[in-house]
Order: structure tokens, then C-alpha cells, then sequence
């Protein structure tokens, strides 16, 4: 049973890469999952990704670059303000400046440092280093 397609994606994403797999299918695709894909593509954790049209709710095919240590998805999803990113930083990411806390804004999907350079909060979605 499917509860939570982002958590599935991203622990597909997680699986492939500790087997050393070059590339990984993500099903069923959503326009969430896209914008965390582009944004994990844009901060390199992953190489390029198409989606493909199945005729049913499609499917994403990645190609893995090897640069993901974990990744996962934040539960419940907590409303954040753009002055209280430094206390999901410690919670969620390794280190300071090292890893990402992918979020969702008014401004569309990006990362906790965009979000932080914008001046706006949004809604936690996952976490990558």
C-alpha cells in the first residue's frame, strides 16, 4: 500500500545508491517528486532525470551519481519561518553546511540556504547530505 509516494521515492533513490546502482525507476511520479528531483539534480546529488509516460501515473528514470549518504523524508511536515532553519539544521543534517533540507515555499520547491537568502519560510519535505 502506497502512504507516502516522496518517502518511496527517496528511499528507492537511498537503496539504488548503496547497491552502487548507475540508475534507478521512481513510480508513481507526482510534480512533487519532480521538484525534489530538480532540486536535488541542481545541488548535485543526482545526475539527470526524464519522466516517462506508462499511461498510467507515469514514472521517473534517475541516474545516480553516487554522492548520497542518506536522504529521507520530514514527518509531520513542519511549517518553518525563515529565522528557524538553524534548529532543523541540527536536528536533520550532519553538520553545518554540509546537506540540505529541501522545503516548500510560496516561491515553489528549494533549499533550506534559498530559502534562508530569499527571506521566506515554507513546509519541510526531506532532508539529503
Amino acid at each position: 500500500m502506497l502512504l507516502d509516494p516522496l518517502a518511496d521515492a527517496l528511499s528507492i533513490i537511498k537503496n539504488a545508491e548503496d547497491v552502487g546502482k548507475p540508475d534507478c525507476t521512481i513510480s508513481p511520479a507526482s510534480k512533487l517528486i519532480g521538484s525534489v528531483l530538480k532540486v536535488m539534480k541542481d545541488k548535485e546529488y543526482i545526475g539527470d532525470f526524464e519522466f516517462i509516460d506508462d499511461g498510467k501515473s507515469g514514472l521517473f528514470k534517475v541516474q545516480l551519481k553516487g554522492n548520497i549518504n542518506r536522504c529521507g523524508v520530514i514527518r509531520p511536515r513542519h511549517a518553518v519561518r525563515n529565522t528557524e532553519f538553524e534548529k532543523w539544521e541540527k536536528r536533520f543534517l550532519p553538520a553545518r553546511g554540509f546537506g540540505s533540507i529541501i522545503l516548500t515555499t510560496p516561491d515553489g520547491v528549494m533549499t533550506h540556504s534559498e530559502a534562508r537568502e530569499n527571506g521566506i519560510g515554507g513546509q519541510l519535505l526531506a532532508y539529503v547530505y
